[in-house]
């Protein structure tokens, strides 16, 4: 067993882990955080994505010891109580989810994208999401609702910050 500390949407915790355990299953088994889905396992569909030390990572992919002393933002973090990030807002009008299954981390990596770029063109949008699959909206209306959730977040740092 390995004694880690993480923070996660803004709180600490010190935890046993084993070696193999993984991010994805740290945050939702052990943390409760269940808005992080395990989609495949594989790391090919994206859906647990969250942001590590302010960088998309495919959660499944990440060892728990692997994020010791590091900060983890997750989709439940990115809120402010009842108050939703401009990309969560934006999602939800621009109905950019069906089953919502893809949704949590698709806006984590949209996060990601619009860090580095806050005005991206359709195809720089398609470009940063193509590591996170849907199976049910055809992308469009995602890239609609990145497009809006952008020019919301247009001039407002910590938006970009996930905060």
């Amino acid at each position: 067993m390995a004694r880690i500390t993480v923070t996660v949407d803004g709180v600490t915790y010190e935890e046993e882990v084993e070696p193999r355990l993984l991010l994805v299953h740290l945050l939702r088994d052990r943390l409760g955080k269940t808005g992080t889905p395990i989609g495949c396992d594989t790391s090919n569909c994206g859906a647990c994505t969250v942001m590590l030390d302010g960088t998309s990572v495919k959660s499944c992919s990440v060892l728990a010891v692997q994020a010791d002393g590091c900060d983890v933002l997750t989709i439940e973090g990115l809120a402010e109580g009842d108050r939703w990030h401009p990309l969560q807002r934006a999602f939800h009008e621009e109905h950019a989810l069906q089953c919502g299954y893809c949704t949590p981390g698709m806006i984590m990596a949209a996060l990601d994208l619009l860090r580095d770029d806050p005005d991206p063109s359709d195809e720089a949008i398609r470009h940063g999401l193509e590591g996170n699959l849907c199976r049910c909206t055809g992308y469009s209306n995602i890239v609609r609702a990145v497009r809006r959730g952008a020019q919301t977040m247009s001039g407002d740092a910590e938006a970009v910050r996930g905060r």
